[in-house]
């Protein structure tokens, strides 16, 4: 269980978050200099070299939207330059991919990162160049809601799988769709039918919240306040519910940990996102208040889980019920330690997750002062361990700058060196995106320069 520092202060980052936006720096530089992107997207590193992993191209958003993100900080032209001319080259195709369920993944880190830098004065304006981020931002939007499976009184973003199957991960896509409605946009159905984006955003996320998320309740046998399924199965020919199951974790029945972090992040930005809103916006549904419970709920039972289910310094292993945790011990009462031989850790959860209990203590203590600092202390002290040994890459060579990260056990698609027993020592673009995220958002808040979100640029936060 983590042990949660009640002393720590975002202060007490300056001096890593410096160090960070340097090394930052040098791997993005490093990764357009050396990567070749005929080979595809960049996904994870392989003796400290990034590869491609043909599945969906889910990952190059990240590539570019980190350049953004390091010039947003540095304010240095050439990461401008490389993430800019990189989305007006590279990332149209993932504009109208309609086979995936990534968008908010994709084009929110791009296309959405450069809108919210020119809304903000950060970017120079250009009425032709706003007009061409906005009208990617509006029909990603679009194309990703149109994935959908209704089910009765609601429906869901059904993944890469097929219909049947909605992926706890796309509740942190749910900003394409929301991105969109806040551009004035809407989904064009059968003869000009208008579906609002907004309705399939809160949709989604209140079938994730039903069926992604456990609560204790006896669901099934392995019910837990605040566990995560990375897939629920329908049947799609009546819309009922018929099992959890798991792509990348260990089983249905056991917490994949970045499926977790996902809805961690994603409910907190969403709850972020609801409280912008008009009192009347869901007059014509049960009420903004009713949805805000939902996810209010959903929120703190999941970060409720991550700290109870992570190692003490709060670095989660990859999957909570992976079988070769039973031969270490008392290993949730101790420093999460990557070089064991059985099970690896995954940074990568703990970036998201980082993210997501910062974003969930901020969002209450704006609401009653000190109701969030249990989390927010939390996603402080995860934040600062991973941006010390053995997590932050400090090495020349090795191209990732978050170290530690698994992307599919049980497919063995992780490399493990010739020496060892279990994947260690490599990046993924999603962990360190997301680092560099969760890193960006400190910083504002360090810096009192405002606070960031990812609807900054159509949607001003309170």
């Amino acid at each position: 269980m983590m042990q949660i520092d009640n002393h720590i202060l975002l202060e007490d980052l300056k001096q890593k978050l410096k160090n960070f936006w340097n090394l930052s720096g040098e791997k993005i530089l490093m990764i357009n200099q050396e990567f070749d992107p005929t080979q595809g997207a960049p996904v994870f590193t392989v003796a400290g070299k990034y590869s491609s992993r043909g599945w969906t191209e889910w990952t190059q958003g990240f590539q570019y939207g980190s350049a953004i993100i390091q010039f947003e900080v540095t304010r240095d032209e050439q990461f401008l330059r490389i993430g800019r001319d990189a989305t007006l080259q590279k990332m149209a195709p993932h504009i109208s991919h309609f086979g995936v369920h990534d968008h908010g993944f994709n084009n929110v880190s791009t296309y959405g990162n450069l809108h919210r830098l020119m809304d903000a004065g950060i970017i120079e304006e250009n009425a032709w160049e706003r007009s061409f981020y906005e009208l990617a931002l509006k029909i990603t939007g679009a194309v990703q809601a149109k994935r959908w499976t209704s089910l009765p009184g609601g429906g869901y973003i059904y993944s890469f799988n097929g219909p049947h199957s909605l992926f706890v991960d796309t509740i942190r896509s749910l900003r394409a769709l929301t991105v969109s409605h806040e551009l004035g946009h809407d989904l064009k159905g059968e003869n000009d039918r208008s579906i609002s984006l907004l309705d399939r955003a809160i949709d989604h996320a209140i079938a994730t919240a039903t069926y992604g998320v456990f609560y204790g309740d006896g669901r099934d046998h392995y019910d837990v306040w605040g566990r995560t399924a990375h897939e629920s199965i329908f049947n799609v020919n009546d819309g009922n519910f018929r099992c959890p199951n798991s792509q990348q974790g260990f089983s249905g029945f056991t917490t994949w940990t970045r499926g977790l972090a996902w809805a961690m992040l994603g409910y907190a930005e969403q709850l972020e996102y609801l409280a912008c809103l008009p009192k009347n916006s869901f007059d014509h549904r049960e009420g903004l208040d009713h949805i805000e419970s939902i996810f209010l709920k959903a929120a703190k039972a999941t970060c409720d889980f991550y700290i109870d289910n992570s190692a003490s310094d709060g670095i989660p292993y990859w999957d909570t019920g992976a079988p070769g945790l039973s031969q270490m011990g008392d290993y949730l009462n101790s420093p999460a330690d990557p070089f064991n031989e059985h099970e690896p850790v995954d940074s990568s959860a703990a970036a998201i997750g980082a993210q997501g209990l910062c974003r969930l203590g901020q969002h209450l203590n704006y609401r009653e002062k000190g109701s969030g600092d249990r989390y927010w202390k939390a996603g402080l002290k995860v934040a600062s361990r991973l941006m010390e040994d053995p997590y932050l890459s400090t090495k020349s060579n090795h191209q990732g700058i978050t170290l530690h990260s698994i992307y599919h056990r049980p497919n063995g698609w992780d490399y493990t060196p010739s020496d060892g027993k279990i994947p260690l020592g490599e990046s993924s673009m999603w962990g360190d995106y997301h680092m560099r995220e969760l890193c960006l958002y400190l910083q504002y808040l360090l810096d009192q320069n405002g606070y960031y979100t990812y609807f900054n640029g159509v949607r001003k936060p309170n």
